[in-house]
C-alpha cells in the first residue's frame, strides 16, 4: 500500500535492498551514527530534501502505523521504526550529525537526521552529544598553532635608558676627538653629556694647530674647573691665550707645554700668579723661558711636586735655587742639557727637598762634587746621570751604598765610569 501512495515508479534497477521498515520497504540506505567524531566538521549548507511521498512528508502508512497516538488505533504496541522520512535513491547519502540544540526522543524520528539508529544499542542522548561536540570543539586546532604560544617580541634595548652617571662613565673612556667629533654628534642628549664639566677637567690639546687664543678663551669660559691641560706642540697660540686660561681657571693643578717656543716668561708668570695650587709644571724646550719665570714659580707655588725644564737653555742656578728653597714638597725634577745649571743647583735640591724620588740632570754642568750631595735623599728611587763628563766610580758607589731605595740608575754616555 505504501507504493500505491508513493509517486515513485516500481520499476527500479536491481540493487541490494537495504533493510527498511517492513511496511513501506523503501530503499533507503541504513546509516550508523559514529560514537564520537574525531574532529568538528565545518557546517555545510543543508541540501534541499527530495520528498517523494504523498503530502511532501513521511510515508503515510508509516506515519499511521508507527505513531503511538490514537491514530494508530492502539491495537498493538508500536514497533521502532527502521527508517524515517523518505528520501529518493538519487540523493547522495549524507553523514548524520544532529545539532546539539535539537532534542531527540525515543521512538520518534529526528527531523535533522531523518533515519533512526539501528545498531543494537540506543541512540546517544542530547547531553552526551553536546558533551561530545564540546570535546570536539575543544580539540579543534587553531588556524596557526604558533599564534597561541608566541610571545610578544622583546623591546629593543636603548642605551639612553641607562642612568646619566653610567653614560658619563662610558664616555670617559673615549678620547677628546671621539667625544667631540663622534659621540657629541649623535643626538642632543649625547652632546649635553659630552659637554659635562667632568670631561673638561683634563684637556689634552697637544699637537693641535687649530688651538688658538680664542679657542683657549672659549674653553676657559665654558669650563672654569679645569685641573689639567696639555698644550704641547700648539704653535698657533701665544702668551695671551695662556694668560686668559690661567686667569679663568684658578684651580689648575697640572700644566704641560712642551716645545711651545713662542711662549715666554709672561705665560709662566701668569700661571704661577693665578694658580697657587699648581703641582706639576712641564715646560721643556722653551727657548724664551728665563729665571724670572722660575722665581715666580718658587715664590708663589708652594705645592709644586713635579717640574721639567729640560732644554730651556736660559735657565741658570739663580732660578733653580729659588725653586728649591720655595717648593719643599718636590718629588720629581728633570733637567736636560741645561748648561747653566751646575753643582749649586744639585746641592740646593738635596738640602731643601728631602722628599725627592726622581732626579735627572742629563747633560748638565754637574760634577761628582755636586752629585755626592744626593746621598742625603733617603727616598731617592730613580737617578738619571747620563752624559755627565766629570763623574767618577767612587761617587757612584757611594750613592749606591747610601740610597737604600734606589731602584734605577742611568749612567749612559759616561766614559769615565767602568764596570
Amino acid at each position: 500500500m505504501g507504493h500505491l501512495l508513493s509517486k515513485e515508479p516500481r520499476n527500479r534497477p536491481s540493487q541490494k535492498r537495504p533493510r527498511c521498515c517492513s511496511w513501506c520497504r523503501r530503499r533507503r540506505p541504513l546509516f550508523r551514527l559514529p560514537r564520537r567524531t574525531p574532529a568538528k566538521v565545518p557546517p555545510q549548507p543543508a541540501a534541499p530534501r527530495s520528498r517523494d511521498c504523498f503530502f511532501r512528508g513521511p510515508c503515510m502508512l508509516c506515519f499511521i502505523v508507527h505513531n503511538p497516538g490514537p491514530a494508530g488505533g492502539g491495537a498493538s504496541p508500536p514497533r521502532p521504526p527502521d527508517a524515517g522520512c523518505c528520501q529518493g535513491p538519487e540523493q547522495p547519502p549524507q553523514p548524520l550529525y544532529p545539532p546539539p540544540s535539537s532534542p531527540t526522543s525515543e521512538g520518534v524520528p529526528t527531523e535533522a537526521g531523518g533515519d533512526a539508529v539501528r545498531a543494537g544499542g540506543t541512540a546517544p542522548s542530547s547531553a552526551q552529544q553536546q558533551h561530545e561536540c564540546g570535546d570536539a570543539d575543544s580539540q579543534e586546532p587553531p588556524e596557526n598553532p604558533c599564534d597561541c604560544h608566541r610571545e610578544p617580541p622583546p623591546e629593543t634595548p636603548d642605551i639612553n635608558q641607562l642612568p646619566p652617571s653610567i653614560l658619563l662613565k662610558i664616555f670617559s673612556n673615549l678620547s677628546l676627538d671621539e667625544r667631540c667629533l663622534s659621540a657629541s654628534l649623535v643626538c642632543k642628549y649625547w652632546r649635553d653629556l659630552c659637554l659635562d664639566f667632568q670631561f673638561w677637567k683634563q684637556l689634552d690639546l697637544s699637537s693641535r694647530q687649530q688651538v688658538t687664543d680664542e679657542l683657549l678663551e672659549k674653553i676657559a669660559s665654558r669650563s672654569q674647573n679645569i685641573i689639567e691641560i696639555n698644550i704641547s706642540d700648539c704653535r698657533s697660540m701665544s702668551d695671551t691665550g695662556v694668560c686668559v686660561l690661567a686667569f679663568k681657571c684658578p684651580g689648575l693643578l697640572r700644566y704641560t707645554a712642551y716645545r711651545c717656543k713662542q711662549l715666554s716668561d709672561t705665560s709662566i708668570i701668569a700661571v704661577a700668579s693665578h694658580c697657587p695650587l699648581l703641582q706639576k709644571v712641564h715646560v721643556g724646550n722653551q727657548d724664551k723661558l728665563t729665571d724670572e719665570g722660575l722665581k715666580q714659580l718658587g715664590s708663589k707655588c708652594r705645592e709644586l711636586k713635579d717640574i721639567h725644564f729640560g732644554q730651556c737653555y736660559k735657565i741658570s742656578d739663580e732660578g733653580m735655587i729659588v725653586i728649591a728653597k720655595g717648593c719643599l714638597k718636590l718629588q720629581r725634577i728633570y733637567m736636560q742639557e741645561n748648561k747653566l745649571v751646575t753643582d749649586q743647583s744639585v746641592k740646593a735640591f738635596a738640602e731643601h727637598c728631602p722628599e725627592l724620588q726622581y732626579v735627572g740632570f742629563m747633560g748638565c754642568s754637574v760634577t761628582s762634587k755636586g752629585v755626592i750631595h744626593l746621598t742625603k735623599l733617603r727616598n731617592l728611587s730613580s737617578l738619571d746621570l747620563r752624559h755627565i763628563t766629570e763623574l767618577d766610580n767612587e761617587t757612584v758607589m757611594e750613592i749606591v751604598k747610601r740610597c737604600k731605595n734606589l731602584s734605577s740608575l742611568n749612567l749612559c754616555l759616561n766614559w769615565i765610569i767602568n764596570d
